[in-house]
C-alpha cells in the first residue's frame, strides 16, 4: 500500500494522467460560456437574464463553473501530488487558496466601494443595503469585518469564492485517500454529500434569517470532484451514441415545464398548470440548490453529456472564431469572474439610469461581455510576463 506522504505510485493510465499538460479545448470553451452566463445572471434588473438556460432547467451556470473548476484542478494540481509528493502538492493548494482568499476579500472591498459611491451620487443607501443585501453590515463596525475576513460571514453576492476555497482545501484529502485506496475518495465524496443533503450539515455565517451558506461546499463538492474524477481518469467518459443522447435530451426537455414557471418562454410551465405546480412542489427538495439535490445533479449531468457529445471528439467542432473567444475567456476564469462581479453591479446601475427597456438592456449586456473579453486578453498578457528578458 502506498503511503500518503510519498505518493510515489506510477501515474494512473488515463489520457489526462499520461499527458497532464494537454488541455481539452472543451474545458475552456465551456468555462468561458459559463462566465458570460454568470455575468448576465448577476446584472440586476436585466431582462436578458430571463432567457438564460437556468430559467428552463434545474441546473445552471454555477454547476458548470464548479464542474469545470474540478476538471481544471486536475490539470493544475493533481499530477504534482504524484510527481513531487503529497506535502508539496498540499503546499501548492495552500498557495492557491491564499490567492483566491485575497481575491474574495478584494472583490468585496471593490464592489462595496462602487455601490457606496453610487449611493453618494444618487443619495440614500439603496445599492449597499438593497442590491448587495448588506443592510446593517457596517453598523457592527470592525466586528463584521473580522467575521468577513475569517469567513464567518459570507454575504450572498460574495458566496462563490468561499465555497471554492473549501473545495480547493479538500483536494489534498481526496488525493491522500486515493493513495491509500482507489475507492476511498468516492466513498468520502458520496458520504459527505449524503450528510449535507439529508442532515443539512453546512457552514454558518450567511446574513439574514437563514444563517447557513447558500452554496454548501459539503454538497457542491459532489459536482466538483465529479469533474475532477472525469479529468483524472478515475471515471471513464461515457460513450457517445444516439440512444444515450436521446435519453438525456428527453430528460432535459421533460424537466423544462416542471422547473420553469414565470419566464417569457414558460407560459405552459407549472405556473399555468395546477398539476405541474404540484409536481414542482413535490420535486423541489430533490432539486435543492443549497444542498445540491440529486435531481439537480442528474439534470446537470444530462446537459453536460449533450454538450460533450455535440462538441465532437476532443472538441473537434469548437474551432470557429466564437469558440476561440470563449476559450480565451475560459483560460482566465478567476480574473474574468472577479471582473464580472463588479461589471454586473455597474451594469445594473446603468440600466437604472437609462431604463430597463430592451435597447439599454442589450447595450449593457453587450458592453459587459466585451469588457470580459478585454479582461481575458489583458490577464493573458500579464500571465506571459512580457517584461522578462528572453533566456
Amino acid at each position: 500500500m502506498n503511503t500518503v506522504k510519498g505518493m510515489q505510485s506510477a501515474p494512473e493510465q488515463s489520457p489526462v494522467a499520461q499527458k497532464p499538460k494537454l488541455r481539452d479545448p472543451r474545458l475552456d470553451v465551456f468555462r468561458g460560456l459559463g462566465m458570460f452566463i454568470i455575468l448576465i445572471a448577476h446584472i440586476p434588473e436585466n431582462n436578458l437574464a430571463s432567457w438564460i438556460p437556468a430559467r428552463f432547467g434545474y441546473s445552471d451556470a454555477a454547476d458548470l463553473f464548479v464542474f469545470c473548476s474540478g476538471m481544471a484542478s486536475t490539470f493544475a494540481f493533481a499530477s504534482l501530488f504524484e510527481k513531487r509528493g503529497w506535502l508539496l502538492g498540499a503546499a501548492r493548494i495552500v498557495h492557491r487558496t491564499w490567492q483566491v482568499y485575497w481575491a474574495h476579500i478584494g472583490s468585496f472591498v471593490v464592489i462595496v466601494s462602487i455601490a457606496a459611491t453610487m449611493d453618494q451620487l444618487r443619495g440614500g443607501d439603496f445599492y449597499v443595503t438593497e442590491r448587495l443585501n448588506l443592510a446593517g453590515f457596517f453598523d457592527a463596525g470592525a466586528s463584521n469585518l473580522a467575521r468577513l475576513a475569517t469567513l464567518r460571514l459570507v454575504p450572498d453576492y460574495f458566496d462563490i469564492l468561499p465555497m471554492y476555497l473549501v473545495l480547493l482545501a479538500m483536494i489534498p484529502l481526496v488525493m491522500g485517500l486515493r493513495a491509500l485506496n482507489r475507492g476511498a475518495p468516492f466513498a468520502f465524496v458520496l458520504g459527505l454529500w449524503l450528510a449535507a443533503f439529508f442532515w443539512g450539515v453546512n457552514f454558518t455565517g450567511r446574513p439574514g434569517p437563514t444563517p447557513v451558506w447558500y452554496f454548501n461546499p459539503l454538497s457542491w463538492q459532489l459536482v466538483f470532484f465529479t469533474g475532477f474524477a472525469f479529468a483524472r481518469g478515475w471515471i471513464a467518459a461515457p460513450p457517445v451514441n444516439a440512444w444515450l443522447m436521446g435519453l438525456c435530451a428527453a430528460f432535459v426537455i421533460a424537466c423544462a415545464p416542471i422547473s420553469c414557471g414565470a419566464e417569457p418562454l414558460c407560459h405552459s410551465g407549472y405556473a399555468a398548470s395546477p398539476w405541474l405546480a404540484s409536481l414542482n412542489d413535490f420535486l423541489h427538495p430533490l432539486a435543492d440548490k443549497t444542498n445540491y439535490g440529486p435531481l439537480r445533479f442528474a439534470h446537470f449531468l444530462a446537459t453536460a453529456y449533450l454538450a460533450y457529445a455535440l462538441a465532437g471528439p476532443r472538441g473537434s467542432r469548437l474551432h470557429a472564431p466564437i469558440f476561440e473567444t470563449l476559450r480565451r475567456v475560459g483560460q482566465q476564469t478567476l480574473a474574468v469572474f472577479l471582473a464580472g462581479l463588479a461589471l454586473a453591479q455597474i451594469g445594473g446601475m446603468l440600466i437604472d439610469v437609462m431604463g430597463a427597456t430592451w435597447a439599454p438592456t442589450l447595450l449593457v449586456n453587450a458592453l459587459g461581455i466585451a469588457a470580459l473579453i478585454i479582461v481575458a486578453h489583458i490577464a493573458n498578457w500579464f500571465r506571459k510576463a512580457p517584461w522578462r528578458l528572453p533566456t
